[in-house]
């Protein structure tokens, strides 16, 4: 039986085993690649995308446990050509380095700004928590975030 859901905005139908990872039908079904393979264990956050409106780790979701949710990816956050405020912030604050933790950073604090308009250091710093970034040491990111509060949506 095909399990239906909305990818991105657009409708879908797989057939597919239900164990399958959403992070490999993402990359290998879908050709998305902006969440990255890197732990497959759910601690690194560079895999992260929406699933109803909340940042999850896609190598942890078993694609037969997303029957008619809304998913969406670093790809279909915006439309193309143009960047939502975090990815700008990232770009002004001269934050991404070498870019494996950019996309899972930009899901995770997307949902969190929506949710939390004003946040101060700690609570950015708590949001982060379920991203690894080994290059930064995150007060470049923190610092982005702080400058694009209370903006509106992300």
């Amino acid at each position: 039986m095909p399990i239906e859901l909305t990818l991105n905005g657009e409708s879908i139908a797989l057939d597919i085993d239900p164990r399958t990872p959403l992070l490999d039908v993402l990359r290998d079904r879908h050709g998305l690649t902006g969440a990255k393979a890197v732990c497959r264990e759910g601690f690194c956050g560079a895999c992260t995308v929406h699933i109803d409106g909340q940042a999850v780790p896609s190598c942890l979701r078993p694609i037969g446990l997303l029957q008619g949710c809304n998913v969406v990816t670093v790809e279909g956050l915006t439309a193309p050509g143009t960047l939502n405020r975090v990815q700008q912030a990232f770009i002004d604050h001269d934050v991404v380095q070498c870019g494996m933790c950019f996309p899972g950073m930009v899901m995770t604090l997307t949902t969190f700004l929506d949710g939390t308009p004003n946040p101060n250091r700690d609570e950015v710093k708590s949001a982060l928590v379920g991203n690894i970034c080994r290059c930064t040491g995150y007060e470049r990111i923190i610092d982005a975030v702080l400058s694009i509060r209370s903006e509106g949506v992300a």
